[in-house]
């Protein structure tokens, strides 16, 4: 089949990966996919995807969430894309491009973006069974596939960027890892002595083994023609069941070579300052195949980016050059953070290093200073917080010390480099060339108020992310000078946040919604009644802290009762007809027959509807108010007790059979749901809280969607945080992995608190984890590693909240003066609500609708002082 170009001229872009996918983009930027006809060939079976966060496929990231093609876009520009279809020759002087599928496409203009492959040493064995790349996400199934047929070992050729990934992905598979590195240090071309020294320390310390200064002689295979080991330059051996080669990459310039283009002599296609090769005009090469004007080959997604952007220019007949790239990268290796900018090797001439480590907290970070003051460049290790400020200070002189910008807290004079200290021309996010001029724009012209806003703007912080702190404290300090007053209050009763208030009321131990008002409220609210967003937000904060300050954990106490939402008002879940519905808690969903049967007497006898719900328990729809106590108490009795599915705290926590049932288990994940239901029932938090336990990676409990989700592994569990099934669905970050029983409590305890002490009012973990500033890394630092020193008074919240729970229905039905709220009308107790009426439906009730249809009830019935809410 052959596909000739018309009237309408053709680009033809050969390659679809994230410098392919912006090249897309940046044509119907321009507009030329509306004059243009587009058309892509792709290699891979899949659209463009982040191969930047490839490793993430380990930790739960499909491989939808890792695509950075929107389809829509594709579409809406009639971009023709073949996928699994690579070109295979170019006819430079018919101009046409020949797929492998057969398809002929002639073009007007060829862009080259077929990227890099990696590089295997050529050792003996390498293509045997159990040798792989790290480069696709085909990669990385094939990887994993092998891994689960009984390998134990495995071994990385490659300490750099992408080695350090492969090894962590084979310790995420469960696999004891190696690395080998031919440099005398880990990645040896982002970090010197003292940073690969810190690197390696901290590396060491998760369970690697590293093997530096040596190559590899011969991959070592067994009768099978497996692999077994691998024989290394210095005369030792190695045993390992699977090597991953990633020891760098090499441009795919095969194509071009075929055609007839210039390369390099190291390869990689040779292009102008427009990304025009220097052998066709019509033929453009950008990304990791193209060997820029300047000599060099970039690897990184940044430079890529700025030379899809050139070509595109270049098309639509713009001015625009590419003539070198910031090579700055920042990175979170294994849990470390790792960060190189500017000269970090130090290479201009009369340049002097300012360095401060320290290697018990596998600390490392040096700046390269000029004669005159001039901030060159720098290596940061174990703690990369000021990299985005440090880098876009790169190229001027800072206007405090370089010793204050090393020193950790408490050690020297704290330096506050806020936004302020960056001039405009300062580019923030480099993979898209973001100044801070381009930035303060979007908050002042075009009227840009939150970072979402910001990025959709100026695309700044949606390449790698590593800016996006940066940009929130611009966004923020913009409309703080442009006079827009950034009321960070919970309402308009306190001036305060719902994290200050909360550090309010245990630091003085304040039991008193009234009491806190009065002291801390604003002027104005001082001595009123408060509003709707702050009494139960206090409230919940009350209830959270209550073993801590002494406070009653019944939420019907005293003033405790007028602060709650309208389901806490009854501790059951107020239904569209004024009806209540009631849900048991069934730890873990396990539950024995007898109690079965309890719950369908309950039902039957007073008559409500029944559900199995999606948590894995079952409601009980239709209940009158007055039939709460009632219907508790026949629970309390078989030993059932509330399942809080009314208040903002813990719902389920969900697990499947796991290893005592199911042929893939590796843990008991029933066991292990029930316990975490048991110990974190009746936690009061901002907003509700679910959970689920799978027994193994199949993750049948969808652990991944919920607030905190646990996932079996051979070595224990791993901790996810910060999912949400619900409108907005998220899939949860791994926190930590590998963890012990008490490893993995101690954690959750910890993430819990620490969310409930800093969240805002109704914000769901997911929410918060995006929005606390350092996000994932920020709460792993402070949970896992304790960077606050709060851990033990988190845990100890923890402990007492478990220490002094009491369900709330069988405290209510034990009480008759709280049993006297449970009326429709506090002046006709007897008096049912006429408006709750049911009809039949499938053997069953539900809500008479036309009952509701018509106004509910005649103003003339209304009986006063309803307690409806």
């Amino acid at each position: 089949m052959t596909a000739t170009p018309g009237a309408t001229p053709t680009i033809v872009l050969v390659g679809h990966g994230m410098v392919g996918q912006r090249f897309l983009e940046a044509l119907a930027e321009r507009g030329l996919t509306a004059t243009h006809r587009v058309v892509v060939l792709c290699e891979e079976p899949r659209p463009a995807y982040d191969r930047v966060r490839l490793t993430s496929y380990f930790s739960g990231r499909t491989a939808e969430e890792l695509s950075v093609t929107d389809m829509g876009f594709i579409t809406a520009h009639g971009i023709e894309l073949h996928v699994g279809d690579p070109a295979v020759t170019v006819d430079r002087e018919a101009r046409k491009v020949t797929a492998r599928s057969g398809l002929v496409v002639g073009y007007d203009v060829l862009v080259l973006a077929t990227g890099s492959s990696p590089f295997v040493p050529p050792v003996p064995n390498r293509d045997a069974a159990g040798c792989f790349v790290y480069r696709t996400i085909e990669d990385l199934l094939a990887i994993e596939e092998y891994a689960r047929t009984g390998a134990a070992t495995g071994a990385v050729v490659g300490g750099g960027l992408l080695g350090l990934e492969a090894a962590g992905a084979l310790k995420g598979l469960g696999l004891a890892s190696h690395i080998v590195e031919f440099a005398p240090r880990l990645m040896p071309v982002q970090v010197d002595e003292g940073g690969g020294a810190a690197l390696l320390r901290t590396v060491e310390e998760m369970g690697l083994s590293v093997h530096t200064g040596v190559g590899t002689q011969e991959i070592v295979v067994g009768e099978d023609g497996a692999v077994t080991g691998m024989r290394l330059s210095d005369g030792s051996e190695l045993a390992t069941d699977m090597v991953v080669f990633s020891a760098g990459v090499r441009p795919r310039d095969q194509l071009a070579r075929d055609c007839g283009l210039t390369v390099g002599e190291r390869g990689g296609v040779t292009v102008d300052e427009q990304c025009r090769t220097v052998s066709d005009p019509r033929v453009f090469a950008i990304g990791e195949c193209a060997q820029a004007a300047d000599g060099r080959v970039y690897g990184l997604v940044a430079p890529g980016y700025e030379q899809a952007e050139t070509a595109a220019a270049a098309i639509a007949g713009d001015e625009a050059a590419f003539t070198g790239a910031d090579l700055s990268t920042k990175l979170k290796l294994l849990g470390v953070d790792v960060a190189s900018f500017g000269d970090a090797h130090g290479t201009a001439e009369g340049c002097l290093d300012v360095v401060y480590s320290d290697s018990r907290a596998g600390l490392y970070k040096k700046l390269v200073i000029g004669r005159d003051g001039t901030l060159l460049g720098g290596i940061l290790v174990g703690d990369a917080e000021a990299y985005g400020t440090l880098r876009a200070l790169t190229g001027s002189v800072p206007p405090v010390s370089p010793e204050s910008l090393v020193l950790p807290a408490g050690a020297g004079q704290e330096a506050r480099l806020g936004p302020s200290a960056l001039p405009d021309e300062a580019v923030i996010c480099s993979c898209h060339n973001v100044t801070k001029g381009a930035v303060r724009g979007a908050v002042t012209e075009h009227r840009c108020t939150t970072v979402p806003e910001v990025q959709k703007c100026t695309r700044a912080g949606t390449g790698c992310g590593s800016c996006v702190k940066v940009l929130g404290q611009l966004v923020t300090a913009e409309l703080e000078a442009s006079g827009v007053a950034v009321d960070k209050g919970l309402c308009g009763c306190f001036a305060r946040t719902r994290e200050e208030l909360y550090e309010i009321v245990l630091a003085l131990r304040l039991t008193s919604y009234r009491e806190l008002l009065d002291r801390y409220g604003r002027e104005g609210a001082r001595g009123g009644d408060g509003c709707e967003v702050c009494k139960p937000a206090v409230a919940s904060i009350i209830a959270s802290l209550a073993p801590a300050i002494g406070a009653s954990g019944y939420v019907l106490d005293g003033e405790q009762a007028a602060l709650q939402d309208s389901n806490d008002h009854f501790l059951a879940n107020l239904q569209r007809n004024g009806s209540y519905s009631v849900v048991p808690r069934i730890p873990g969903g396990e539950i024995a027959p007898e109690k079965l049967i309890v719950i369908g007497e309950v039902a039957r006898d007073f008559g409500l509807y029944t559900k199995i719900t999606g948590g894995q328990r079952i409601d009980m729809f239709g209940a009158r108010v007055e039939q709460l106590p009632l219907i508790w108490a026949r629970l309390v009795d078989a030993g059932f007790e509330s399942g809080h599915a009314y208040g903002k705290s813990l719902r389920t926590v969900k697990s499947c059979v796991g290893r005592t049932w199911c042929r893939y288990g590796v843990q008991d994940s029933v066991r292990m749901a029930i316990d975490l239901e048991l110990r974190y029932r009746g936690l009061r938090s901002p907003h509700k809280l679910k959970s689920a336990v799978s027994g193994c990676a199949r993750e049948c409990a969808e652990a991944r969607s919920k607030d905190f989700g646990v996932i079996a592994t051979s070595g224990g569990w791993n901790l996810y945080v910060g999912g949400n099934g619900g409108a907005t669905p998220r899939h949860a970050d791994l926190l930590a992995q590998d963890l012990s029983d008490a490893e993995l409590v101690r954690l959750i305890d910890r993430f819990l608190m620490f969310y409930i002490r800093t969240a805002d009012r109704l914000e769901r973990t997911a929410t918060w984890l995006e929005r606390i500033p350092g996000g994932l890394d920020h709460v792993r630092d402070v949970v896992v590693h304790d960077s606050l020193g709060i851990c033990d008074e988190l845990e100890a919240l923890m402990r007492a909240h478990v220490a002094h729970y009491r369900d709330e229905w069988a405290a209510t039905v034990d009480d008759p003066e709280k049993l006297a709220r449970f009326v429709s009308f506090v002046n006709a107790p007897d008096t049912p609500d006429p408006v709750v009426a049911f009809v039949p439906e499938r053997d069953q009730i539900k809500p008479d609708l036309q009952l509701l249809s018509i106004g509910m009830r005649p103003a003339d019935d209304v009986l006063e002082g309803s307690a409806q809410r």
